[in-house]
């Protein structure tokens, strides 16, 4: 099938190239041909262009008519179309009236229809969709237009329209459409400049067409200047018909460029480049002309009149290149470091990405965030925070090479771009001796300020084919830099990109390749109460078991953690439905959970949809969210203690939180967290501290339950302290919901304490 579909395609593009080879074949054979009458060599080269003029007019139409083109566009391949149309007649005109008639006079109707087709053509390249440009930006480009138009003219004039004009008796039809000829050359001129200033899409079929327009102005003007100046004619054959056949075939290959594509997917030039010497080119040819008519005059007065407004126009034109250039200088220059800003940035980005990749040359990007820089803002005002940045802009130059480009972002964020480096490693030591530079505390004042900075350095490479690819990149690893420590550089790895992990965990929750185990709470006294907490755990497809520290802070970072913890308390309560009444179950809660305005309702419908029972619910926040619960957070979890469910404060002891929060919140078990555990048995210090945590949720009549229990010693130390439940590997290890439900058998009086009795 696919054959079959690009078997038309391949047959036009033969078609193309076909008539484009006869039309060559054509003109070259009248060349090196001696033979045959004048009548016959304009029959011969009217036959030999109509393949190539129907092609590019048929060609033309299915352009116009394309689905998804734009209004504008549209229009203009319509115009094209018309302008081809017009040259097939005055070919197949020319050819009848050299049948019929011989050699016509001049001007001919082919004659006629040729110049009306140019019409069409300077309309339609005026029509042909360009970049988006401000009012000031047209205008601008219009003077340009015209200042080339304007040095064209007057070439023309002294060489073609002049001399026609001064032709004693000519016939006033003759002279008018010789006349004319030049004239809507001008004009050709005048759109193919236009076209060229102002940032075509689809380039390169701009680019052909342009081309075609040129050879065209550049052979008709030959052949005009021929005949005026030296009184020679032209017979098909020679160079100027080479050019115009040259023409007819950059306009059929432009038509042929645009039908194949399907959008314009070449995008815009970045700006004027290379082209914006034309209109200081047209000014010193009108100099040069004039120089030229008046070689013959004496410096006084004409002459010394061209050398003044000669020298005049140059030094005009010099110090508008030296605004520009301070304007450009002004434009990418962020104002208060002399860095390069935002916008030369992305310049710089863009060359980057479009260069082709080698392996022995290496582009990147450092992203570089200033660490602790907003406390000196806050602290000591914008003026200290001024002096740090001018700081880190001075140890920017010193420490980057000459071809690499520093810039300011915004606020405290900058950007570094690295080209041509010879290998990776030369990126890494580059950016970590701009971490050992940040480091240099800046003098303010009677002040010594410091700061540090983290860098995400992000390779340019196949995968990298856009600037927003390759700066989320080098966010990401700056991001990973602050959360590893802050004062040092991370280069990009593919973990590392929060947007693919953050897809790829949602994507995990959607497929179910998450699974839940359980650890026993254990009665440290030898009791029956039993209760076990529910962990979650990632069965990645390629990288086996994965424990909640290889996702978790992602979750938590993204949000992923919400639908999460949704799936892990409906599966851990579908599970511990079959379990015995007085077993308990403990869930952990986010602290972006707890800021979900329907976390009742949800929690609500999650027990309704399973038949777990509200009161063997124990939900465990974070140090986190105790420390400053707002009236909603409040309220929330009050509702759910009045459902029945438990509220539990886990990993108590590694946070911030203030003892008298434990007052506002409705919490009724207290988890001491593994750190005051390990080493209780051996430390009379590290058991003091431990026996005073437990007495004191004693004394806020909370249960307590110890975390990280490893040894039997340990087991006993927290029972003399009067700490009634424990955790551990002690006694159980995590373990899938079936391993668990055969635990439980094996202690089949199990229960344990629940927040109902802990309250109480």
């Amino acid at each position: 099938m696919a054959q079959l579909r690009t078997r038309p395609g391949r047959l036009l593009t033969g078609a193309v190239w076909g008539s484009g080879a006869l039309l060559g074949v054509l003109v070259v054979v009248q060349i090196i041909s001696d033979g045959g009458t004048d009548l016959q060599d304009r029959i011969f080269n009217d036959l030999a262009y109509l393949p190539v003029t129907v092609l590019s007019a048929a060609l033309a139409l299915r352009v116009a008519r394309k689905p998804g083109l734009e209004r504008r566009e549209r229009r203009a391949w319509a115009l094209l179309m018309v302008s081809f149309l017009f040259q097939v007649v005055a070919h197949v005109a020319s050819l009848a009236q050299n049948f019929v008639t011989g050699l016509p006079a001049y001007p001919s109707v082919s004659d006629y229809l040729y110049a009306v087709g140019l019409i069409f053509v300077v309309a339609g390249v005026l029509m042909l969709p360009v970049g988006q440009r401000s009012g000031t930006e047209r205008l601008k480009l219009l003077i340009d237009s015209l200042i080339v138009v304007a040095g064209a003219c007057m070439a023309l004039w002294y060489v073609e329209i002049g001399p026609l004009v001064q032709m004693p008796g000519a016939d006033p039809v003759v002279l008018a459409f010789s006349t004319a000829v030049p004239v809507l050359d001008l004009l050709l001129v005048f759109a193919v400049i236009t076209l060229l200033l102002r940032r075509p899409r689809a380039g390169a079929v701009l680019g052909l067409l342009s081309g075609s327009m040129a050879v065209k102005v550049i052979a008709d003007c030959s052949f005009t200047i021929a005949y005026v100046q030296f009184g020679m004619f032209f017979r098909p054959g020679s160079w100027p018909y080479v050019l115009w056949a040259a023409g007819a075939f950059l306009a059929l290959l432009a038509v042929h460029r645009r039908m194949r594509q399907d959008d314009l997917t070449e995008g815009e030039r970045p700006g004027r480049g290379r082209l914006g010497w034309l209109p200081y080119g047209a000014v010193v040819l009108a100099y040069g002309l004039l120089a030229f008519v008046a070689r013959e005059q004496s410096l006084y007065p004409l002459g010394g009149m061209i050398l003044g407004a000669v020298a005049l126009t140059s030094l005009v034109i010099v110090r508008q290149m030296f605004a520009q250039r301070e304007n450009r200088r002004l434009a990418v220059t962020d104002p208060l470091t002399g860095l390069s800003n935002r916008a030369l940035i992305t310049e710089r980005l863009t060359e980057v990405v479009q260069q082709p990749l080698r392996e022995d040359r290496h582009s990147a990007l450092l992203i570089i965030d200033l660490d602790y820089f907003k406390p000196i803002n806050d602290a000591y005002g914008h003026e200290a925070g001024d002096a740090v940045l001018k700081a880190v802009a001075t140890a920017l130059r010193a420490v980057i090479r000459s071809g690499d480009t520093a810039g300011r972002l915004g606020g405290d964020e900058f950007a570094v771009v690295l080209t041509a480096l010879p290998s990776r490693a030369a990126a890494e030591s580059i950016a970590q001796r701009l971490v050992d530079a940040l480091r240099t505390p800046v003098i303010f004042g009677d002040l010594v300020l410091s700061v540090e900075a983290s860098i995400g350095v992000a390779f340019r490479d196949g995968s990298t084919t856009d600037i927003a690819r390759l700066t989320a990149h080098a966010d990401a690893a700056m991001y990973a830099a602050k959360r590893s420590g802050r004062g040092r550089y991370r280069v990009f790895s593919p973990e590392l990109d929060t947007k693919a992990r953050d897809a790829e965990l949602r994507r995990a929750i959607g497929n179910d390749e998450l699974v839940v185990h359980f650890q026993p709470v254990v009665d440290l006294a030898g009791g029956d109460r039993m209760a076990v907490e529910a962990l979650v755990r990632w069965n990645h497809p390629t990288r086996g078991l994965l424990m909640p520290g290889a996702f978790i802070d992602l979750a938590e970072e993204t949000g992923a953690v919400i639908p999460m913890g949704e799936w892990v308390l409906r599966d851990a309560c579908r599970q511990a439905a079959e379990w015995p009444d007085a077993v308990w179950l403990s869930v952990n809660l986010s602290a972006r959970q707890v800021m979900q305005t329907d976390l009742v309702e949800v929690i609500r419908g999650i027990l309704d949809e399973t038949g777990f029972r509200a009161d063997r619910l124990v939900l465990e926040l974070t140090e986190s969210v105790v420390l400053q619960p707002d009236e909603l957070t409040v309220a929330r979890l009050c509702a759910l203690r009045d459902m029945g469910i438990g509220i539990s404060v886990d990993d108590f002891g590694t946070g911030y939180a203030a003892l008298s929060y434990l007052r506002t919140l409705p919490v009724t078990v207290l988890k001491i967290d593994r750190s005051f555990v390990t080493g209780i048995d051996a430390d009379p210090d590290a058991y003091a501290v431990a026996e005073a945590v437990v007495r004191l949720a004693q004394a806020y009549r909370l249960h307590v339950v110890a975390e990280g229990i490893e040894t039997a010693e340990q087991a006993r130390c927290l029972v003399e302290m009067g700490c009634t439940y424990g955790q551990g590997y002690h006694f159980a290890r995590p373990m899938p919901g079936p391993a668990l439900a055969e635990f439980l058998a094996g202690r089949r009086h199990a229960t344990v304490v629940t927040p109902a009795s802990a309250g109480g």
